[in-house]
């Protein structure tokens, strides 16, 4: 960090979704206090300061106190708070923005990072993620603010001046979701459901929403935990999940369905215990809205995600949009076109009618709903979805560098142009984000550097499974990593 006339530059930069960072090491409680300062600066010269503005947090180590300091500082500034009473899904903070007309939303979570991790995500008046514009002026605005005295209201003085208000988020978003589908059907489909909220936010809603009928849910890993135990990190993902398909067999259960920490994304399990990828998912939940509810409208999909969208959009006659990876450029696209449903690799989901924002517990609900519907075996549903548009096998390695390794593959990736891969022809480049090889019959590849964590991120979506990973290891060796 340097120090030029007197003015520090801020250390806090937003990445794919909001600022996250190590706990302790510079994510702090004055490091958030500053972050609250831009957020309100913003607020207030976007004119919407006297909307206010909704607090939340997930499970992590002190999340709660985090909220806290950030609902002092909104007080400090004059502007009303309604701050979680408990750990909440991020989307379901987001429906309270749309409840209550608020200006937006905090969230303190850094959804499926490790446990040493905290963030701060903003929501905008829309309840989807800020774009890149409102990031940008927030982060300006923590840097005018850096290094400077941050104004706080204690929390027991602005609760009794009424400019904070505790409030429990749960009751009006779960009688929300029960207009959205028919949740006694799922009820009544006696189904066994393993639910994994990985000891974070979502906790207890999949089991109050269809449990108490013929269906059966089983829930593991419920209690909140911040060491999230017995897996690397809080996210839905294959290597986290062994204690999730020993479930799925114990209880002789069709599906497991997994929530990340903050809950806005989703993992599934079929009734083997094998993983559904995100890639399947997101094809099953358009083929869903499509197919069976008989829905139409455009669907928005990220670079990293399947192109099973894409040959939906052609059966269905539906337009298909691409953006960027993250959620500040598919909630304004979803906005835009008036998606059906807009989704990306990480497994978030999102759905018209409902927020332009990922939210796991109601894409598990309609995972559920599609089998309700056409019958319990998910692995045949899938069979049918591939009768559709074809077989398609993705996998994806995460790897972890240096900042220095970092550095030199972000210059290597504009040079990179192979003929082929894995024997597989390269009949074109797209670099809108990160570096995408696309192949023969729909098939892709892509190198990608994480905006939120030290990784770089190599993805491959094939049409023959035994090529997914000689891709994957071909596109690695253009790295030399």
């Amino acid at each position: 960090m340097s120090d030029v006339g007197g003015l520090k530059d801020s250390p806090i930069k937003f990445g794919t979704d909001g600022w996250r960072a190590i706990i302790a090491d510079e994510f702090t409680f004055a490091n958030v206090r500053y972050c609250a300062q831009g957020t309100a600066d913003y607020i207030k010269a976007a004119g919407l300061a006297s909307r206010g503005m909704i607090v939340g947090y997930d499970t992590r180590f002190q999340s709660e106190a985090f909220a806290a300091a950030v609902a002092e500082v909104f007080a400090a500034n004059e502007i009303k708070v309604r701050l979680a009473s408990a750990p909440a899904p991020t989307p379901v903070i987001g429906y309270e923005i749309v409840q209550d007309e608020a200006a937006g939303s905090v969230v303190i979570t850094s959804s499926h990072n490790p446990a040493q991790y905290s963030g701060f995500k903003v929501r905008t008046e829309y309840a989807s993620a800020a774009p890149p514009e409102v990031l940008s002026q927030i982060e300006a605005r923590i840097g005018e603010s850096y290094g400077k005295d941050v104004p706080r209201l204690p929390l027991d003085v602005a609760l009794s001046r009424g400019l904070v208000q505790k409030f429990d988020p749960k009751p009006a978003y779960i009688e929300h979701l029960g207009r959205l589908l028919d949740l006694e059907a799922i009820r009544d489909a006696g189904l066994c459901v393993v639910v994994d909220p990985m000891h974070g936010a979502g906790a207890g809603y999949l089991s109050e929403l269809v449990g108490g009928g013929k269906t059966q849910v089983r829930e593991i890993r419920g209690e909140h935990n911040p060491a999230f135990p017995g897996m690397h990190n809080p996210e839905p993902i294959p290597r986290n999940l062994e204690i999730t398909a020993a479930a799925v067999k114990d209880y002789d259960a069709q599906v497991a369905l997994v929530t990340d920490g903050d809950a806005d994304r989703i993992g599934i399990l079929d009734a083997n215990g094998d993983f559904v990828n995100q890639l399947q998912t997101f094809a099953l939940l358009a083929y869903y809205l499509l197919e069976v509810r008989g829905e139409r409208g455009p669907l928005v999909k990220s670079i990293t995600t399947t192109s099973m969208v894409d040959r939906l959009g052609e059966l269905y006659d539906v337009p298909v949009h691409e953006t960027p990876v993250g959620f500040k450029f598919l909630g304004p696209k979803m906005r835009e076109t008036d998606a059906l449903i807009a989704g990306e690799e990480s497994g978030g989901f999102a759905f018209r009618g409902h927020l332009p924002e990922r939210d796991g517990v109601l894409s598990g609900l309609y995972i559920l709903d599609l089998m309700a519907r056409k019958g319990n075996d998910l692995a045949a549903i899938i069979d049918e979805l591939f009768g559709k548009v074809g077989a398609h096998y993705y996998d994806r390695d995460d790897i972890t560098m240096t900042a220095a390794e970092r550095d030199r593959i972000a210059q290597l990736l504009p040079t990179l142009e192979p003929k082929e891969i894995a024997g597989l022809p390269v009949s074109g480049y797209d670099r809108a984000d990160g570096l995408r090889f696309v192949l023969p019959d729909g098939a892709w590849a892509l190198i990608r550097l994480s905006g939120t964590e030290p990784l770089m991120r190599i993805y491959t979506e094939v049409r023959d499974e035994a090529l997914v990973r000689p891709v994957l290891d071909a596109v690695r060796g253009l790295t030399s990593v």
